[in-house]
């Protein structure tokens, strides 16, 4: 970490009425709205409604430049910047309709359609929104037609297929309204199934084992009598997990089968279902497979992970229950073992900012006995010292302190593990002061490029503001600091000033945050 008095020798000198570009207009608006989810640039971990309220900027920005609109919410949605797809399949539906934009730019989002909607659920999701703000007209009948026509034939399959639909909308209603011209036989019946339910006159023999072999195996696996009959389709149709009926998935024998191509997402994500139906058990060949998956280091660098998203698995597995009780396991120590192994090798994974951080950790009364809104398994006290772990030993320029009505050294390090992590943060039943880090900054001296402030529930006086701190550090040092409040256990936030470009809140906390906050600390986020 640098110190002021090292600016200074270098001819940086702090001005004392310094101007910055943090001023927030429409467009900056636009884009926290496409990747945040919000316009006010507080990024929120639950689901939130998108309506015309929540898109004011949206409306004005499309009445401005409305081809600029859609470029942008093709470059935010394509980009990999946004966790959510939604606010952008949302902006793409009102630019796409005659009520709020010129017939150039309802043209130019309807031609966007297939970029920003990449997926099946997508698809839905943008005709539930599109179809509340305008009617069907030619021009969206073409252009849903058009995402069916486009897609090789192997991936609509696979899309009809895995993912369902959302909402009120289906494909067989799409498909029925928008009329999608078949070239092929082949497309014929891959069409004629999804409006029918079941395979019609055109799925010749010859179709169903060539290009429609996905969608044969799938009707035979809905029509199985038994576990073998399921294991055969498995192994010789590679069919993934989302392919198999209910009733198959409390077998061990179907999912031995599922097991052997499980991609490493999918064997995290359904470790306890592997575990609950016995075929991970102590000393098992499966638990051996899964174990030696779980923990190589090829694997976990090519499936591009998040330790926390790591850190969340291995706290709900070892739990032994599911959030709603209705699946309940026995946790095996080895698989506990290689997920604590993969969180720690997840950090490879990680992007360093390169700019100057301090990450503050609150220690008062509201880290005590919470849990992330967002994670309800992981306590906010240890998914605190995650975060601080991800900043070690990914940033090199950042200091990490502990405050509550004090501010001292966290002293927490690239070597430090998370239970030792958790113990250098003692949290105590005692009143917070978020001001602390920006003035301990000041006093000690330290150039901050951000300010990362974790917290469990925000409770403050005004004498305690962090964003009156923020501008105090602003003015005597000269640095344009940003300013991140992340609220882990809250599921709303406001303390950051929303007419501030360089200030941002999180309410809650899940795995999708670590990156949001990069993001916005290395300038990607508006």
């Amino acid at each position: 970490m640098l110190y002021i008095g090292q600016l200074f020798e270098s001819g940086e000198r702090p001005q004392t009425a310094p101007r910055f570009p943090w001023a927030v207009d429409h467009w900056t608006r636009l884009g926290r709205f496409l990747i945040l989810g919000s316009e006010s640039g507080t990024y929120y971990i639950g689901d939130r409604e998108q309506s015309l309220e929540n898109a004011a900027a949206v409306r004005e920005c499309l009445q401005e430049d409305g081809l600029r609109v859609v470029r942008t919410i093709a470059e935010a949605s394509t980009s990999g910047r946004a966790p959510k797809n939604d606010p952008a399949l949302f902006a793409l539906a009102l630019a796409a309709s005659p009520q709020f934009a010129s017939p150039e730019t309802n043209a130019a989002a309807l031609d966007a359609l297939a970029e920003v909607a990449r997926t099946g659920t997508d698809l839905c999701t943008f005709a539930a929104f599109v179809t509340s703000l305008r009617g069907w007209g030619r021009g969206l009948r073409s252009a849903i037609a058009q995402w069916y026509l486009k897609k090789p034939l192997s991936e609509l399959a696979d899309q009809l297929i895995k993912f369902k639909p959302r909402g009120t909308w289906s494909h067989r209603d799409l498909l029925r309204l928008s009329h999608p011209k078949a070239e092929t036989p082949a497309s014929n019946a891959l069409f004629q199934w999804a409006v029918e339910g079941g395979l019609g006159h055109w799925a010749s023999p010859e179709v169903l084992t060539a290009e429609l072999r996905q969608i044969q195996a799938f009707e035979l696996a809905k029509k199985a009598a038994s576990e073998s009959e399921v294991v055969h389709l498995i192994e010789d149709y590679r069919l993934t997990h989302e392919m198999i009926p209910s009733e198959w998935k409390n077998s061990a024998r179907v999912w031995e089968a599922l097991l052997d191509s499980m991609p490493y997402a999918a064997l995290v994500g359904n470790l306890a279902r592997l575990t609950a139906v016995g075929l991970l058990a102590p000393q098992s060949p499966a638990t051996a497979l899964a174990v030696a998956r779980l923990i190589d280091r090829k694997r976990v660098a090519q499936s591009r992970v998040h330790p926390i998203a790591l850190l969340a698995a291995l706290l709900a597995y070892r739990q032994g229950r599911g959030d709603s009780g209705s699946l309940e396991w026995t946790p095996v120590a080895s698989v506990i073992d290689a997920l604590d192994r993969a969180f720690h090798l997840a950090f490879d994974n990680l992007e360093p900012t390169g700019k100057r951080i301090c990450l503050a950790l609150d220690a008062g009364a509201s880290m005590q006995h919470s849990v992330c809104a967002g994670m309800p398994n992981v306590p906010v006290a240890t998914a605190s010292a995650a975060l601080a772990m991800v900043f070690a030993r990914t940033e090199l320029h950042c200091t990490i302190a502990a405050f509550h009505d004090q501010i001292w050294h966290a002293g927490i390090t690239r070597q430090h593990r998370l239970d030792r992590a958790c113990e250098a943060i003692v949290c105590e039943p005692r009143g917070t002061d978020a001001s602390l880090p920006m003035r301990d900054a000041l006093e000690r001296g330290l150039a901050v490029d951000a300010f990362v402030i974790v917290t469990g529930n925000p409770a403050w006086s005004r004498d305690r503001d962090p964003v009156q701190a923020l501008e105090r550090y602003r003015r005597q040092t000269g640095i344009a600091a940003k300013l991140v409040v992340i609220a882990m256990a809250a599921n709303q936030c406001s303390i950051a000033d929303p007419n501030d470009a360089f200030q941002m809140d999180v309410a809650g906390f899940d795995a999708s945050v670590p990156q949001v906050v990069s993001n916005f600390i290395r300038s990607r986020l508006p």
